[in-house]
């Protein structure tokens, strides 16, 4: 089955994909971070 997806879709397509799959969660986990870092009531963050 990958074989015929992979025949489909041209490598520069593939490498993009590969590419966001990782891009995509790695910027909402730092939002996420910077989202917390100025949102969190004092009592909340680490000292």
């Amino acid at each position: 089955m990958w074989d015929r997806l992979s025949g489909l879709l041209p490598n520069y397509l593939i490498l993009l994909c590969t590419v966001l799959s990782f891009l995509i969660p790695y910027v909402i986990y730092k939002v996420n971070q910077k989202l917390h870092q100025f949102g969190d009531p004092p009592w909340k963050h680490k000292r």
